[in-house]
């Protein structure tokens, strides 16, 4: 049989030289390369270990040749040394003490004449993750460290990284560390890139978080010099660097930026990334209105333009850090709104990208320009596409108010083309017109129930009921349209269910005479036939405010709306000032902190930008004093022995009354049923409270959560035992803290198990972190044998100070006619949470930015029950209170504050991801030493049924 010409060449190809060790499958395999790698010919031996090779890399197990292949490690032949190194890689963790044979070639190959194989041992060793051989790596990892070839030092460097994750006390106790800080000043600028490199991932997997390396400088300047000499990686490694130090002035910012700025014009995108990620933190340092800031600005503008002339995938990438950029410093890219215009051939993730930075630089003097490309992009074929355009028109309109009118024909224009998604979407951005525009161009209205018919979409119908319920006294036949929708009430989405409820209600304050009947109609479905708790609530709560006052129901419905903000997606200004910092990473692509989507090492380290003004020190160190201060532990079992047990207490403070309504009294008959409105006389449930707090503790600060919190819903921590009998001589002590009226309880069950009577209780707290004493004598009757009874008592916060470890140890001696016993229980967080610890938007917003970067703490939260809503109310029960709330990339930020006992503030950021039992707790003090109790609190708190 004659072979085709073809084939013969194909089996004669050079290019087909490797395939040929991966296509074996004879039997008996292992035996024969045994053979081969123990043969005396070189070539053979090469031979055998690239089939060894071949074999382990399509997963074949051949560790049963490892002594084989160790073996063959004594030779000169770089190629071969390469390949055994490899195959030691990958099986010295399953054949440890086998790998110990290896150790000695490794010694010798470090001390080599070829810098290439001294390079390859120190690199081979740090990858072996081998006890046994980690400890023989020091001393020729100290050697090649100072070896004469820079390429020998680079590999050594990072060696020290990766000895660092296999055991840090090593590295630390052999001086490694000053080692690699040394390198620093190498002359070799691959060297102090790779020493750059080595520190930085040593310092993320360091405990404390606290920068190794002090960077001042002397080092900054080293860092500059090897800057313009390095490989494009080593760059970023040094920019990066970088990035983490704040100048000590702004003349040594301005030197920083004049070295850093000719990085902008690298071909590597990732270099000119990292140099702006380092100017936009030097910008925070900078004055902003310098003839040196706004040539900085200008020359940020073109690698940022060039960076969309790449691939689509790498436009996508600087699409989003642009998008971080415009939000903090919009004046860079003010003038470049062209490069942002969609291309035909775009894909639809860079269309959507860029749709969106256009509405963000959009102003006065482009608005024209880009109102024109919107209405092209609203014709395009693409929905998703075409949706985005349309609300962009929207967005165009509230942001700039000039444009409003020509946006809102727009809008009209495009309704006319009766595309239905194109007039839903339409219908959507119109009722935000609305809310920012009221009263101007409500006579449109018609035109926009002429499609009624056709919405189908949730948002869109919920958009269209609102219109109709705002502007019910203008629309003749408002009833008969919210009558449609109520024909299918129950198959509407709970969106459009709460809208045409509060519609309804808004109809009928505005017409009672010819509604009553639609109201007591849609109050029936929505309290009666739904199974949606909000919807229910919301029905109940407009029953009681139209059954009792309607006056106060028109003061709450109809209220003037606060118009809505000009761009509502912007990122909260602390998440940005963080992102701003991990430009050209991951967390600028997510829009989400590197806690959000890394677990483990450094993923709760938290970055922040400079703090441009001065004065925040000050300020920091003024309002500190507020919170009480907790000295340090001293003697505290000779202060506990030294107290007067039967010393009369201090009375307690008095407990603020709460106030409950029946929200359910009345019913809607009163008002329907012909009969006269309920006066306050008759609905003594409606009747606010007199005097200052009457606005808050009345109706509806009951009913919306404002004043007071009652304690019903507060956790309730199981009672423990505090001292057993064996150690109190019979006497059995279990107890708990709760928070009632406003203070805090120790709630106790004496038990005793003793064969006589016990009398004559006293009790006595020890000094402690939050002043706690009792605020009366401890009541305990006569205790017979077996007897069990209960007490509770009152604890005031006025005692002396003394801070304790943990902080909210107690200690406790209790006395009777007995002993003295003497016991430790740790009080529980929520109840040292008080009542009025809710602070005011703006409040939050500047004391979280005055609050140093250090100062914040993160936790991760498990098992937790429950909505973001949910969740909110637990807190708020526990006087945690949320101050706002944020969907933020699908994940829900509440955002909330609390105060202790002794005047310490706590901010706090929950967030929460819906379906997942997970969350993040980032939380900022003064006092970061209440971290502990507060994340204690809160997992007890958000695991509570």
């Amino acid at each position: 049989m004659a072979f085709h010409p073809y084939t013969l060449r194909i089996f004669d190809s050079p290019k087909m030289t490797d395939s040929k060790y991966f296509t074996t499958t004879k039997k008996g395999e292992i035996f024969e390369l045994k053979s081969e790698l123990n043969n005396d010919k070189k070539e053979k031996k090469k031979e055998a270990v690239k089939k060894v090779i071949a074999s382990m890399t399509v997963g074949k197990d051949v560790s049963a040749l490892f002594p084989d292949v160790v073996n063959c490690m004594q030779t000169d032949n770089l190629e071969l040394k390469k390949l055994v190194y490899l195959y030691l890689m990958n099986y010295a963790k399953s054949q440890p003490d086998m790998a110990i044979m290896a150790v000695n070639t490794f010694v010798k190959d470090c001390e080599d004449t070829n810098p290439l194989i001294r390079a390859l041992a120190v690199r081979t060793m740090g990858c072996i993750r081998v006890d046994k051989i980690t400890e023989y790596l020091c001393e020729p990892l100290r050697k090649c460290l100072k070896d004469e070839d820079p390429y020998v030092r680079k590999t050594a460097a990072v060696c020290v990284a990766k000895l660092y994750d296999i055991s840090s006390s090593m590295v630390e106790d052999q001086g490694f560390l000053d080692q690699l800080k040394d390198l620093l000043s190498d002359s070799n600028p691959m060297v102090v890139a790779n020493a750059v490199a080595a520190l930085s991932e040593i310092n993320e997997a360091s405990a404390s978080g606290q920068p190794l390396v002090e960077m001042n400088s002397v080092t900054i300047n080293k860092l500059l010099t090897a800057l313009n000499e390095c490989t494009e990686w080593g760059q970023v490694f040094i920019l990066d660097s970088l990035a983490n130090y704040t100048p000590k002035d702004e003349r040594e910012a301005q030197s920083i930026c004049e070295r850093i700025t000719p990085r902008l014009a690298h071909a590597n995108a990732a270099v000119v990334l990292s140099a702006i990620k380092v100017l936009m933190k030097l910008l925070e340092i900078l004055a902003g209105d310098s003839d040196f800031c706004s040539m900085l600005t200008k020359k940020l503008a073109p690698p940022l333009v060039t960076l969309l002339s790449s691939e689509p995938e790498v436009q996508y990438v600087a699409l989003r850090n642009i998008n971080l950029i415009v939000q903090k410093r919009p004046d860079i890219l003010k003038h470049e709104m062209k490069v942002f215009f969609v291309k035909y051939n775009d894909p639809i993730y860079v269309k959507l990208e860029k749709l969106d930075i256009m509405i963000r630089l959009a102003n006065q003097s482009n608005i024209a320009q880009v109102l024109s490309e919107l209405k092209e992009y609203a014709t395009e074929v693409d929905v998703d596409f075409v949706r985005k355009a349309v609300r962009a028109i929207g967005r165009c309109a509230i942001k700039v108010e000039p444009s409003a009118e020509r946006c809102v024909s727009t809008l009209l224009d495009l309704i006319q083309t009766k595309v239905n998604y194109v007039v839903q979407e339409a219908i959507v951005v119109i009722k935000d017109i609305f809310r920012k525009y009221p009263n101007k161009y409500e006579s449109i209205i018609s035109t926009l129930c002429e499609n009624l018919d056709t919405l189908d979409e949730p948002e869109a119908r919920a958009s269209m009921v609102w219109i109709i319920g705002e502007y019910a006294e203008r629309i003749d036949n408002a009833d008969e349209l919210l009558d449609g929708f109520l024909e299918g009430f129950q198959d509407e989405n709970a969106q459009v269910q709460l809208q045409l409820l509060t519609a309804v209600v808004k109809l009928f304050l505005k017409r009672p005479a010819d509604t009553q009947e639609l109201v007591q109609h849609i109050l029936s479905l929505a309290t009666q036939d739904s199974d949606n708790p909000d919807l229910r609530d919301r029905g109940f709560i407009y029953w009681r405010l139209l059954s009792t006052d309607p006056a106060a129901a028109k003061e709450v419905v109809l209220a003037d709306k606060p118009l809505i903000s000009e761009e509502t997606d912007l990122l909260e200004p602390t998440l940005l000032d963080e992102l701003i910092c991990h430009i050209s990473s991951l967390a600028s692509v997510y829009h989400k902190p590197p806690t959000a989507f890394v677990e483990g090492r450094g993923a709760g380290v938290r970055k922040s930008l400079p703090n441009r003004s001065a004065s925040a020190a000050g300020e920091e160190s003024s309002s500190a004093q507020e919170a009480t201060v907790i000295p340090n532990q001293e003697s505290l079992i000779g202060d506990l022995l030294s107290m007067d047990i039967g010393a009369p207490t201090a009375p307690a403070a008095p407990a603020p009354a709460s106030s409950n309504v029946d929200l359910l009294g009345g019913g809607l008959d009163i008002l329907l049923g012909g009969g006269p409105v309920a006066s306050n006389d008759t609905a003594p449930a409606a009747a606010a409270p007199a005097g200052a707090g009457s606005a808050a503790g009345g109706l509806l600060g009951d009913i919306f959560g404002i004043g007071p919190v009652s304690s019903t819903n507060m956790i309730q921590i199981p009672k423990i035992t505090w001292l057993p009998a064996d150690k109190g001589k019979g006497l059995e002590i279990q107890g708990t803290f709760s928070r009632r009226a406003g203070q805090v309880y120790m709630d106790m069950t004496f038990t005793n198990k003793a064969m006589q009577a016990m009398t004559g209780f006293a009790i006595q707290l020890n000094k402690n972190s939050f002043g706690l004493v009792p605020g009366a004598p401890l009541q305990v009757a006569p205790l017979q044998p077996s007897q069990s009874v209960d007490t509770s008592l009152a604890l005031g916060t006025t005692g002396p100070v003394q801070r304790m470890e943990p902080l909210n140890n107690l200690q406790v001696a209790i006395k009777n006619n007995v002993d003295i016993f003497y016991f430790a229980c740790l009080v529980h967080g929520n109840v040292l949470f008080v009542e009025d610890g809710q602070l005011d938007k703006r409040v939050f917003l500047t004391t979280w930015k005055e609050i140093p970067a250090a100062n914040e703490i993160q936790f991760n939260l498990h098992g937790i029950v429950g909505t973001a809503d949910t969740v909110a109310a637990k807190m708020t029960a526990n006087s945690i209170f949320t101050i706002a709330k944020r969907n933020v990339e699908g994940q829900d930020m509440l955002y909330q504050s609390l105060k202790l006992t002794n005047n310490i503030w706590v901010l706090l950021e929950l967030k929460l991801s819906p379906g997942s039992s997970d969350a993040t707790l980032s939380l900022k003090t003064r006092s970061v030493e209440v971290g502990a109790i507060i994340f204690a609190a809160y997992e007890q708190i958000i695991r509570s049924p």
